[in-house]
């Protein structure tokens, strides 16, 4: 079972002025402790169940960008980046920029977008989720296709795009890592079975359930069931101890997952999380 850091609470006691060498020290940190993989999340506002609105948040690709500098090892990449956020192009380039700049640590990933009232506040387009969902297929395969030696042109019902060229092409061999966060059963997790190179969604009662359909899923569409990595996440506070990060880590485990990501809320030293996670990973 791999543990993975994903920060998505930037409140610390640092504060703002001292924001940048904390999450630095943060990622050293981590990787210190033995984590592979660190993702923050694609937001611009702080998310309900994890702080109020105006609760500090960062640009996820400018975070990642700085993260690459700050770490050496890690698999960078967002859990998850809203497809309406973003022309598709640009973050097919953003994350092959990260790729090459990190020595080809770079992921992406990527969900149908959830946040209305963040939307809206800052005049992001949301649509309707029908249309968010066919602008997320189009998005992944004009990604996958600018991750490819194909420079040609892309039609789609939402997107056009003349020429895909991408110069330069992402280091990472065959391509950056493609997770397609969420656990919707109709639309999101046949996505997975399509495309991606992982799933993510909560551990709970309607894990095993979704892994399941997951599965089908794939038999539908002929791809092998194995080939996908299963994630999972789950939250740690200020009364999480080692033994709570272990137990969850033990169940996402024992339901078929085989990596966690573990977020923090309320934790203003982050030194804690990483002492957590540290000790945790030498007992798993």
């Amino acid at each position: 079972m791999e543990l993975g850091l994903h920060i998505a609470d930037f409140t610390w006691n640092s504060g703002a002025p001292a924001l940048g060498p904390a999450l630095a020290r943060h990622a050293r940190n981590a990787e210190q402790a033995g984590i592979t993989r660190i993702t923050v999340m694609d937001h611009f506002w702080q998310i309900r169940g994890v702080g109020p609105y105006e609760h500090e948040m960062l640009e996820a690709y400018t975070a990642l960008g700085f993260l690459a500098a700050a770490t050496e090892t890690a698999l960078l990449h967002t859990l998850v980046t809203g497809v309406t956020y973003r022309e598709p192009a640009l973050l097919a380039k953003a994350v092959t920029t990260l790729d090459v700049l990190s020595g080809g640590r770079a992921g992406l990933g990527i969900g149908a977008a959830w946040n209305e009232d963040e939307s809206k506040g800052l005049g992001f387009q949301f649509p309707p989720t029908a249309e968010r969902f066919e602008r997320l297929e189009e998005a992944i395969q004009i990604t996958l296709q600018m991750w490819s030696d194909s420079e040609d042109a892309y039609q789609g019902k939402h997107y056009q795009l003349e020429r895909t060229l991408n110069s330069p092409q992402p280091v990472r061999s065959p391509r950056p890592y493609l997770l397609i966060g969420g656990g919707g059963e109709k639309k999101t997790l046949k996505l997975v079975a399509k495309y991606a190179d992982a799933c993510n969604f909560g551990i709970g009662p309607e894990a095993a359930h979704k892994l399941d359909v997951l599965r089908r899923h794939c038999d539908d569409v002929g791809r092998d069931y194995a080939e996908i990595e299963k994630t999972a996440m789950f939250a740690v506070d200020p009364t999480s101890t080692t033994e709570d990060v272990l137990r969850n880590a033990t169940d996402a485990r024992d339901t078929g997952f085989t990596v966690a990501y573990v977020y923090a809320h309320d934790i203003t030293e982050p030194s804690k999380i990483t002492d957590m996670l540290g000790e945790a990973l030498t007992k798993l």
